[in-house]
């Protein structure tokens, strides 16, 4: 079955950027358009970039928009999430699923921190 296995979270302070990676498997994801979602405590979880199929379209929430980069490596099965200029607003635990309609099943989530 589908499994997604998220990494490169942590600690950062305000300004500071990550690079998240998104492993999948059980899926041919070339088939799918992707995207990274994150919750935070007290909050519903929220899609904050989705990419097409092949990598040429991109969306962002307003929120991340000129700070955030989706990109994507079909043959290794594996999605990334290149993070910028990070503010406290963004710690949250991060997901990756479809970016269309999700999976039911979804990773464990990496968890990023924003703080000084």
């Amino acid at each position: 079955q589908v499994q997604f296995v998220e990494s490169g979270g942590g600690l950062v302070q305000p300004g500071g950027s990550l690079r998240l990676s998104c492993a999948a498997s059980g899926i041919n994801l070339s088939m799918y358009a992707m995207g990274w979602y994150r919750q935070a405590p007290g909050n519903q979880r929220e899609l904050v970039a989705s990419i097409s199929r092949g990598g040429a379209r991109t969306n962002y929430a307003d929120s991340v928009k000129g700070r955030f980069t989706i990109s994507r490596v079909n043959t290794k099965s594996t999605v990334y999430l290149q993070m910028s200029s990070l503010k406290p607003e963004d710690t949250a635990v991060y997901y990756c699923n479809s970016g269309d309609v999700p999976f039911s099943s979804w990773g464990q989530g990496t968890q990023v921190t924003v703080s000084s």
